[in-house]
This record gives structure tokens, C-alpha cells and sequence, in this order.
């Protein structure tokens, strides 16, 4: 092959010898010419050779350049020929030239005359860092390669292979022909050879030709680096180049999803039997057989190497996941004891009886208990200390005597042959103790161990912020957990009736408090997590897959592992129960089991209040996210959200008639927003998590101490689902009518009035609740719903608002509404009043029905209407002359 020969350059060397010898040998010679030998006398000087640059052509032209050598102190001449430098082979002098395009003539004659040639980039690199100038056997265009060991593998062109070479050269890197644990990038043509295949097992990035021409283009940054992950991972070789998949044994959507997997980690699928496969992925729980016989050049793997692959990010090795019929040895036993033919029926049903108990024995060592509860007589492994029985002839059968037998009671009477029903659920209880401790095992040494492990193959799988929001306080859990299941085994290895189990519990209570609220609270966070990762990143979806078909997590999902923490508590306490029910009276455990009981209620209830608060909170923050420019002094830790509700404004005081506006009832609050009309962009959390762009815009933040009145407005054919709110806010002398109507069906129009009435009773510290609430027609506030849904309706508010733009636009003032009141004062000026009474009559003229609840007459009440309307025509006018 072309990436096993010796290549050879215009200087005459050979490229794809290991370039790292060649310079050692350089820099042993440097040395040699440092230091000649130990036994020359000190007082004789070495004559220093003096350092000069010679800028060819276009590189005199550059001032950075220029700039950069004048910081390292060196020494440059210019030239636009090489002739003109006569001493160029001078002893006095090392002479460097610096070329600035690697191509051309100049650089062909100095590379063949052995000259030091480098790069701009080169010179701008050592002055940004404060080193000198580096010496090099090569020309050196750019260190973007700098420290970067390279191998070749799969390439038989020749010609493409020595560009290759020379470019990586040019750019620092260094060549190894052979591969090796130093190699830090294997540049592959191909996913066939024992360079690949050691490369994948050593976890060395493994990377397209591409990678060193994009490289070479970026050349002239002089802050670019080859390694850099971002920028490497574009050329990354994917999992499945060269390989052409079929699938037999899934599912359609398991079927269909491996397809699209397949695509996206750069392979293709075909039917199954199809002679151009490569391989045949095989789901080995449901084939027993292949349809047909495979040809030889047809890899036959499991699906495990589908997902180890994809989770590696590089295709594994096929000999590890071949195919083969595998029958279980207990299974096929059993099978021949089954199939035996005595005449002896007997002996049938007893050898039929022990086959059915060794596999029952077998399925019992799963650590995952059968959905349904086993009896506590048979849920014991066969391997369990706790699989004791007291009867002698079971003693004597076994070889060896029981604790509990070998200690004489005090009576010197023998055990009876069944224990006591206390012992039995005592026996459950450490049974599924023993059992939760190993499903948390397995979660941390299966899941959360890996996830966490430094150097995985191919990168980090999960950000530690994900893996940290995922497991959450599991390993603090774990750690209780496994030092109660201890001292309940040494309470059933050394069992009397008098031994209390409370004490056990009452023993871990405060650890229990502390480690399970963070894991519950969050618990519903950490499924996301999971669900999102899932989707978004295909090497989690394929180590789950991989981990999930383990025997250790009894086909569960890691979701469904996580669960259990969830459950356990109350289950204890239910177990707990049952021993309280089976201990006598006179047993002093009885008041420790209570106790202990009690204990645990604490702990639950603390959990349920701590994850209110957590949702409370997360509540909270999602009002603020979603709306825009939402008052900072909102968050407060004594404020909760009561209900949110829909609905669509009846009046102009809040915004434009017709508007959808959302009411965020807190305990002691109403913030009111309105639907945004445009929105732009999307919140970006730095830790890379996207969020929705706000949806809505804040109006007003009103104290539930402002709302004076609820208005329950009753039910006509115009009017529907409406309500309205008297309010009186600290600035104002008059009060305000804010209407609305609900677009909701939940709540229902009742229960949300009473709940505001009741949150707002108790922000002013009345009991009476229901005095707020009073019952109005729509005639005697003026408000109508008829014409909310109606498309003339929605067409005249557009065009409304289109009004109101095109005014503004052609009017000196750029608020219209101040404008109005200004004019409405000079003219109460006139008739003689002051200009507070005039702005005391604008505001309780913006709603009639103000003023008649608030028992103050507006003088200007008759006047308002005409300037509205004059106000209305001219805006008409105005577009209709636009449109």
C-alpha cells in the first residue's frame, strides 16, 4: 500500500520517515556545535553567530511583519532577489528568509540550496509569544500543526499522499510512518487496515485528508490551531464510511430509527439479503436462526456493536459482536430433564419439580424483583444468608448449623419449625433493601461511573452540568442506604424478637431528610434531561441502548431506574407498618416503630413541601422568561403564582380593546401582560441551553391591595365570560374600570372570582371575601363581548392600530395622547377651572363607568365625546388618503 512506502520530496528526503528522528538528530548536532566537549577550558569563548532575516518580495511589504521583528529584536534586510544577497552562505551569519508564498520560484531555489525558509505567520507567532525564532530542517510556514504527530493510512495515490505530507510539514506537524501510542492523529482514507483498528482501541482522533487542506487554507491565522476540537470534529471519520447496514429482527420504529442513525453516522442501508451489505445487525433476543446463509465478506454482528460504535464516534471491531446461536447451558439442562422418558412417574414429577425450582433459584438472583410481590417464603436467592431454615433435617442436609441454632434460647427449647410473622416481613423489608441498594449500584457503576469518566473514546459524552442534573445526590442516597441494609443483616443474623428495627431507621432519619429532597425535587428536571440528551445527542441515545440491554438493569430504561429513590420511602413505611402490626404489645419496638414511622412521614412531608417550593420557584422564573421586561422586584421569596389566566381586554386603559392579555394571579400581586406583536430572537443560557423568546409584555405589576371591587358582570347574548376590576392605584384620585373576558374554560368564571377575591381579603386582612365580589350588567359599565370574535372586529383593530402608526409617523409629536391632554387642559383653562381638575375630569372621563362608581361627576364628560370624534375622523382621514 501507498502509506507503507518511502516517498520522496524535490530536496531529495524521504517524507514519510519518521521526522521526529531526523530532528532529535538536528538538535544533538546543535548541541555538539554549543558544546564540543567537557574538556575545553572555560575561559575560551565560542564566536556567536549572529541572527539575520531576509524579507523576499511581498513579505518586505508587510508592516505587522515588520512590527513583530523589531519586538523579537532581530535584525531584517529586504529583497526581491536572492541574487543580490552575495554572502547568504556566510559563517558570520544564519540567515532566515522569510517568503511569504510557498510556490513560487524563490521557494523552489531556496529549498533546493538548503536554505532556513519560513512563514509570516511563523515570525507574528514568536513575537505574540516572546520566543525566538525557531530552527527547523523544513520550511515552516505556520505552527497551527505545532506538536502534532501525524499517520497516513489507506491512500494509494502517491502524488496525493506527498501533498499531504509536505503540506503537514509546512505547518510543524511531524510524519511517523509506523503507528504508535505518540501518534496524536490518524489521517484515514480508509476504515480498513490495523492502523484504524488500533487507532479506535487507543481512542486517537481519526480524521479525513479534508482536515489538512482546510488547514492549509487557514494558514495565515496566526491563532489558529489544527487540534482545536471545534474545527477537528467537521473532519472527523464517521462511524459507518464504508459500510452499507441491514437489520433483521427490530421493529419497524426500532428499525427506522437505526436507519436514520445509520445515515447521520455516514453509512447507508439496504434490505436485508442484499449482496452489497457489509454488514448484517442482528437483534439476538428475538433471531434464533439467519434466513439465509451469509456470504463470507458479510460481517453477521449484534446490535450492541450498532451502538458501540455510535457511542465511541468510531466503527468497533467487528470480532468482539459476531453473531452466534447461543443457548443457555442451565436452559438446555432443563430442557434434557424435561425430555426424559422413565417409567417411573414419580421420579418425573420430582426431577420436573427440582428443574423448576434450580430456575426459579436462577431468576431469583436478579437483583430486580417480579412485578408481582413474591411471598416471603420463596423471594430468597438460593445464595442468601437469609435462606435458613431452622428444622433440623434441613441443618443436616446442608452440612452446616445455623447462627440462630447454634445459640441455645433460654428456655433450652428448640426454634419452632416456622418463624413469627414479625420475622417474615422483617425478611421482606432487608430483601428489598438488599435489592434497592443493588439498583442504585447499578446505577452509578453502569451509568453515572462511565458518564463520568475522564478520556472516553471520542470525547465527553454529557456535559458534567447534565450529568450533575441527571443523578442529582444518588451516590449520597446510596451511601445510607448500603449502611442501613448492613445493620439489618446483622439484625436478622443475630434475630430475636426483642431486636427493634425502629432503632435502624430512627438511626439514618436526618441522613434520609438530607439526601432525598435534592433528588426528588428534581427528579422531573432529571427526566427531561435525559429525554433531551436522548434526542439531541446520538452517543447518549447509543449508550443507553448499549447499557439498557444489560442483565443488570432487567430491560428497564435509566428513567425507570431512577424512579425507584421516588418510591422507597413509602414503601418502607408501609413495610414498616406491617412489623408494627405483628409486634406485641409488651415489645418495646412498638413505640420505636411508631416513632420510626413518624420520622419517615417527616421526611416525605418535607420532601413535598421542598418540591412545592422548587416548583413554586421554577414557576416563578417561567413568568420571567416569558415576559418581556417583567419587573425585576417580582421575585420574592414570601410569593407564590396562584393561576395564570387567559383573556382579552374589554377597555383602552391597559392596552388596545380587543388585545390578549394574560393575568398571573400571585398571593399578593397581579402582573398583567399583553401578547407581544413581534418577537425577536431567543435567550441563550451560557450554558448553551436555547430558551423560547418571550411571548408577552409586561403592562403593569398591581398590588391586590389596589383592587377595590370585583365586578362579576351576568350573562346576556351580548356578553359572555366577562368580569371587571375597580381598582384605585396610589397615583390616581379616581378610580379605574378594568374589564375583561375570560377565553379560557378553566377555571370556570366563578371559582377563578372568588379565588382573587380571597388572596385579595387577605393581602388587606379581612375575612369577609365574598363583600368584594359584586354583580353588574354589562349596560350599567358599558361593556359588550358581541364583537370580540367577529372578523370585522379583528379587521377594524388592525386597522386601528395601522392608524395610529401612520399618525405618529406624520405627526410632530410622538405622543398623540399627551397632545389630547394638553388641549383638553388649555380648554378647561378657558372655561376657568385649574389644570388639576382638567386632568382629574381626563381620567375619569376615559370610562363613564368610573365615575358613577365612584359617585364623581365629570363636567367634561359632554365635551369629550366630540373631541374623541374629531380625533377618530382626522385619523380615518388621514388613511384612507394613505391607502
Amino acid at each position: 500500500m501507498a502509506d507503507n512506502s518511502t516517498l520522496v520530496s524535490e530536496t531529495g528526503r524521504s517524507l514519510l520517515a519518521d521526522s521526529s528522528v531526523l530532528d532529535s538528530k538536528i538538535i544533538e548536532t546543535s548541541k555538539d556545535n554549543v558544546c564540543p566537549g567537557s574538556g575545553l577550558d572555560v575561559e575560551e569563548e565560542m564566536p556567536q553567530i549572529e541572527t539575520r532575516v531576509v524579507l523576499v518580495r511581498e513579505a518586505g511589504k508587510h508592516e505587522e511583519l515588520l512590527k513583530a521583528l523589531e519586538e523579537i529584536k532581530v535584525p531584517y534586510i529586504k529583497t526581491d532577489t536572492i541574487e543580490e544577497l552575495g554572502d547568504s552562505d556566510s559563517p558570520e551569519f544564519e540567515t532566515i528568509f522569510v517568503v511569504s508564498d510557498f510556490q513560487d520560484s524563490v521557494f523552489n531555489n531556496l529549498c533546493k540550496a538548503d536554505c532556513r525558509v519560513i512563514g509570516p505567520p511563523v515570525v507574528l507567532h514568536c513575537a505574540q509569544k516572546g520566543e525566538p525564532l525557531p530552527f527547523s530542517c523544513r520550511p515552516l510556514y505556520c505552527a497551527s500543526m505545532l506538536n502534532l504527530v501525524l499517520c497516513f493510512t489507506g491512500f494509494r495515490k502517491k502524488d496525493e499522499l506527498v501533498k499531504l505530507v509536505t503540506l503537514v510539514h509546512h505547518m510543524g506537524g511531524i510524519i511517523r510512518r509506523d503507528f504508535s501510542s505518540k501518534v496524536t492523529h490518524l489521517v484515514a482514507n480508509s476504515t480498513h487496515g490495523d492502523k484504524f483498528r488500533v487507532a479506535v482501541s487507543l481512542g486517537t482522533p481519526i480524521v479525513k485528508a479534508e482536515w489538512i487542506y482546510k488547514a492549509w487554507e487557514k494558514r495565515n491565522e496566526t491563532d489558529f490551531c489544527a487540534a482545536d476540537d471545534d474545527f477537528r470534529n467537521q473532519f472527523k471519520v464517521p462511524p459507518f464510511q464504508d459500510c452499507t447496514l441491514s437489520f433483521l429482527g427490530f421493529s419497524d420504529d426500532e428499525k427506522a430509527n437505526m436507519e436514520e442513525m445509520t445515515e447521520m453516522q455516514g453509512g447507508h442501508y439496504l434490505p436485508v439479503g442484499d449482496e452489497r451489505c457489509t454488514h448484517l445487525v442482528v437483534e439476538e433476543s428475538t433471531v434464533k436462526d439467519l434466513p439465509f446463509e451469509p456470504l463470507k465478506k458479510l460481517y453477521v454482528v449484534k446490535q450492541e456493536w450498532f451502538w458501540g460504535s455510535i457511542q465511541m464516534d468510531a466503527r468497533a471491531g467487528e470480532s468482539m459482536y459476531l453473531f452466534e446461536k447461543s443457548e443457555s447451558p442451565g436452559l438446555k439442562k432443563s430442557v434434557s430433564l424435561l425430555s426424559l422418558s422413565t417409567p417411573n412417574s414419580n421420579r418425573k414429577r420430582r426431577r420436573l419439580k427440582e428443574t423448576l425450582a434450580q430456575l426459579t433459584r436462577e431468576t431469583d438472583m436478579s437483583p430486580f424483583p417480579p412485578r408481582k410481590r413474591p411471598s416471603a417464603e420463596h423471594s430468597l436467592s438460593i445464595g442468601s444468608l437469609l435462606d435458613i431454615s431452622n428444622t433440623p433435617e434441613s441443618s443436616t442436609t446442608n452440612g452446616e448449623t445455623p447462627k440462630s441454632c447454634a445459640r441455645p434460647s433460654k428456655n433450652s427449647t428448640p426454634l419452632p419449625l416456622k418463624q413469627s410473622a414479625r420475622w417474615q416481613v422483617a425478611k421482606e423489608l432487608y430483601q428489598t433493601e438488599s435489592n434497592y441498594v443493588d439498583i442504585l449500584t447499578t446505577i452509578i457503576q453502569l451509568f453515572q461511573v462511565p458518564l463520568e469518566k475522564e478520556g472516553q473514546l471520542g470525547g465527553p459524552i454529557l456535559a458534567q452540568e447534565e450529568i450533575k442534573t441527571i443523578f442529582g445526590s444518588i451516590p449520597d442516597i446510596l451511601d445510607v442506604h448500603t449502611k442501613i441494609k448492613e445493620d439489618l443483616e446483622d439484625l436478622m443474623m443475630n434475630w430475636t424478637e426483642s431486636k427493634s428495627i425502629g432503632d435502624i431507621i430512627l438511626k439514618y432519619s436526618k441522613d434520609l431528610l438530607k439526601t432525598y429532597p435534592p433528588f426528588v425535587n428534581f427528579f422531573e428536571m432529571s427526566k427531561e434531561t435525559i429525554t433531551r440528551c436522548e434526542k439531541q445527542k446520538p452517543r447518549f441515545h447509543a449508550f443507553l441502548k448499549i447499557n439498557q440491554a444489560k442483565p443488570e438493569c432487567g430491560r428497564q430504561s435509566l428513567a425507570e431506574l431512577l424512579i425507584r429513590p421516588v418510591q422507597r420511602l413509602p414503601s418502607v413505611a408501609l413495610l414498616l407498618n406491617d412489623i408494627k402490626k405483628h409486634t406485641a404489645e409488651e415489645n418495646p419496638d412498638k413505640i420505636t416503630l411508631e416513632r420510626a414511622i413518624e420520622s419517615l412521614k417527616e421526611v416525605m412531608t418535607h420532601i413535598n413541601e421542598d418540591k412545592r417550593k422548587t416548583e413554586a420557584q421554577r414557576q416563578f422564573f417561567d413568568v420571567v422568561y416569558e415576559v418581556d421586561g417583567c419587573p425585576a422586584n417580582l421575585l420574592s421569596s414570601h410569593r407564590s403564582l396562584v393561576k395564570r389566566l387567559e383573556t382579552v381586554a374589554l377597555g383602552d386603559d391597559l392596552c388596545d380593546r380587543g388585545e390578549q392579555v394574560t393575568l398571573f394571579l400571585f398571593n399578593d400581586c397581579l402582573e398583567i401582560a399583553r401578547k407581544r406583536h413581534k418577537v425577536i430572537g431567543a435567550f441563550k443560557s451560557p450554558h448553551g441551553h436555547t430558551r423560547p423568546p418571550a411571548s408577552l409584555k409586561h403592562v403593569v405589576l398591581m398590588p391586590l391591595s389596589q383592587i377595590k371591587k370585583v365586578l362579576d358582570i351576568r350573562e346576556t347574548e351580548d356578553c359572555h365570560k366577562a368580569f371587571a376590576l375597580v381598582v384605585r392605584p396610589p397615583t390616581e384620585l379616581n378610580n379605574k374600570l378594568l374589564s375583561f373576558q375570560m377565553t379560557t374554560e378553566e377555571p370556570p368564571k366563578e371559582e377563578w372570582l372568588k379565588m382573587l377575591c380571597r388572596h385579595v381579603a387577605n393581602t388587606i386582612c379581612k375575612a369577609d371575601a365574598e363583600n368584594l365580589i359584586y354583580t353588574a350588567d354589562p349596560e350599567s359599565v358599558e361593556v359588550n363581548t358581541k364583537d370580540m370574535d367577529s372578523t370585522l372586529s379583528r379587521a377594524s383593530r388592525a386597522i386601528k392600530k395601522t392608524s395610529k402608526k401612520v399618525t405618529r409617523a406624520f405627526s410632530f409629536s410622538k405622543t398623540p395622547k399627551r397632545a389630547l391632554r394638553r388641549a383638553l387642559m388649555s380648554h378647561s383653562a378657558t372655561e376657568g377651572r385649574s389644570p388639576s381638575s382638567a386632568n382629574e375630569s381626563y381620567i375619569g372621563s376615559r370610562l363613564t363607568s368610573t365615575s358613577s362608581l365612584a359617585g364623581v361627576p365629570s363636567p367634561s364628560l359632554v365635551s369629550l365625546p366630540s373631541i374623541f370624534e374629531k380625533r377618530s375622523h382626522t385619523l380615518s382621514r388621514s388613511t384612507t388618503h394613505l391607502i
